[in-house]
């Protein structure tokens, strides 16, 4: 018998779920949605540990099944365990689970921090009553849990319990997680999800599997409400990845200060964004993430307009270290050395690449308007593409040279606009009420992505509640990839994955300290 199955004592109070009484905690528990097989709650007071059994099929998609104990609570909450399966056979993807959930409808708006007998560790989430299950998964994953299920050797850490927490404040939930015998840590998992009035807290075990009861104990539990926190807010910044067809999300890097502006390199093999006026880069393999610094040489002020050449041999990077510290484009080898100065005029930001390498797309200020120009790589004349009143940006090209896709504010709010390469036949891609900013185009022209604000923001602003958005190019539908907290830095410049089937961005997120 593996030494992860609990030693039931006669201080374990079994409960069959039908029956409606408090079990520590917690108020009531119940089977969500429809299970085989019905669940039970057993309740240690000595040790304040919950052991749950749960059948269901899944919670995932539009429904639910699971066991679930819980009590009800407004406002900001916290809850917090000590996780722990009694063994890791079975299906790889049953969960423990702490858990947010508006109602106790099978379809019901919820969030929680699910631990997978595979050692994933995600924040999931329904943010519609009948949606589909969406996640973020945690850079972290308990690969002491693998390698025990697997086998391999353990110790007494590999045996502990993952200690887990998840937080509701304002319309964001956030999840931290310690592996064994490690401290709890907010690793820059967060998502939008707005609960109304009172909803249900509590812990939860879903067998992924209908003809089977899993077991978890939880253990050292702790549920309480946030008060106000007398401490400023601590901004972090996070680095996901967002795959388009299931629109899952992976934390890929954290930090406690702002970044910017992904670029996945044309290998694939890792992301490029700005921080602290310098280009930084982190790989997409390995749990370790090793930051390098580009060397850019005296362009030690850059922003958040730079980009990868088509043969990934050149860095474009916008600077605003010289003369007026205005913004101007140059280009550096992709391994980083001397800048080289493309544009004469100030302020310019560059966008985009031709698909050929000669040209490069950037948005320039002259005599007091904001419009698109195109320069040859190796410097000269500019060329203005746009004339319109109001600000025109975002250019980038279409992976076949044709079209430079751009936003533009010319009808009154930023829309989506296109032209041909020479700045000919202008045209918006679509209209809405929304504010629709940096067009970004897959590398197999299928799709475009592109950041929207709500109609009342105006400009492009960091920290505001935004959506990334995506179109099919072949029929114009539109659906959301992800809400969150972000704006200006999130997805300025090219972030597609060079096999078109996930999108790189940043969301930030300002997290209260405890009191």
């Amino acid at each position: 018998m593996s030494r992860l199955v609990l030693v039931l004592t006669s201080a374990l109070l079994f409960v069959p779920a039908s029956l409606a009484q408090n079990v520590g905690i917690f108020e009531n528990h119940v089977d969500v949605g429809t299970v085989l097989h019905p669940g039970s709650i057993a309740f240690d007071p000595q040790r304040n540990a919950y052991t749950v059994r749960g059948s269901g099929e899944n919670m995932w998609a539009t429904t639910d099944a699971f066991q679930f104990a819980w009590k009800t609570m407004s406002g900001d909450v916290e809850i917090t365990a000590d996780v722990q399966f009694a063994n890791l056979s079975g299906n790889e993807h049953k969960k423990a689970v702490l858990i947010f959930r508006q109602s106790l409808d099978a379809d019901s708006v919820y969030a929680d921090v699910a631990l997978h007998a595979s050692g994933l560790l995600s924040l999931q989430y329904r943010d519609e009553k009948g949606a589909m299950t969406h996640e973020v998964q945690s850079g972290m994953s308990l690969q002491r849990l693998n390698l025990v299920r697997k086998g391999g050797p353990a110790s007494s850490c590999d045996l502990a319990p993952a200690r887990l927490r998840l937080t509701h404040r304002g319309n964001y939930v956030y999840m931290s997680v310690a592996p064994p015998c490690e401290v709890l840590n907010y690793n820059g998992e967060s998502i939008r999800v707005p609960f109304e009035g009172e909803f249900y807290v509590g812990i939860g075990v879903c067998s992924h599997d209908k003809d089977v009861v899993e077991e978890a104990t939880f253990s050292k539990v702790e549920v309480k409400a946030l008060p106000p926190s007398t401490a400023p807010p601590v901004l972090y910044s996070t680095m996901e990845t967002v795959e388009i067809e299931s629109t899952d999300r992976r934390a890929v890097y954290f930090s406690k200060e702002r970044f910017e502006a992904p670029n996945w390199s044309r290998d694939g093999s890792y992301l490029l964004f700005n921080s602290n006026g310098r280009l930084e880069k982190v790989p997409l393999t390995g749990e370790k993430q090793i930051l390098r610094i580009i060397d850019t040489g005296f362009a030690d002020h850059l922003n958040n307009d730079h980009g990868i050449s088509p043969d990934a041999t050149q860095l474009a990077i916008s600077d605003n270290s010289q003369e007026k510290h205005d913004s101007l484009v140059y280009v550096v080898p992709i391994a980083g050395g001397k800048p080289r100065r493309i544009t004469k005029n100030s302020p310019s930001y560059w966008h985009g690449w031709s698909p050929d390498g000669k040209t490069l797309a950037f948005v320039g200020q002259r005599n007091g308007e904001f419009d698109i120009y195109t320069i040859p790589v190796t410097g000269g004349e500019e060329t203005r593409l746009t004339t319109a009143m109001g600000l025109d940006d975002g250019p980038e090209y279409s992976p076949d040279g044709q079209y430079i896709y751009f936003n533009s504010e010319r009808t009154g709010h930023m829309q989506i606009w296109r032209m041909k390469a020479d700045g000919s036949n202008q045209e918006q891609v679509f209209s809405d009420d929304y504010n629709n900013w940096f067009p970004h185009i897959s590398p197999d022209r299928q799709w475009m992505v592109f950041l929207t604000y709500e109609s009342d923001v105006t400009g492009h602003p960091e920290n505001k509640d935004v959506m990334l958005r995506l179109m099919s190019l072949s029929d114009k539908k539109i659906t959301v990839l992800a809400k969150l907290f972000g704006g200006q830095g999130t997805i300025n410049v090219p972030s597609w994955s060079p096999d078109s089937k996930s999108v790189a961005f940043v969301s930030y997120q300002f997290v209260v300290p405890e009191n």
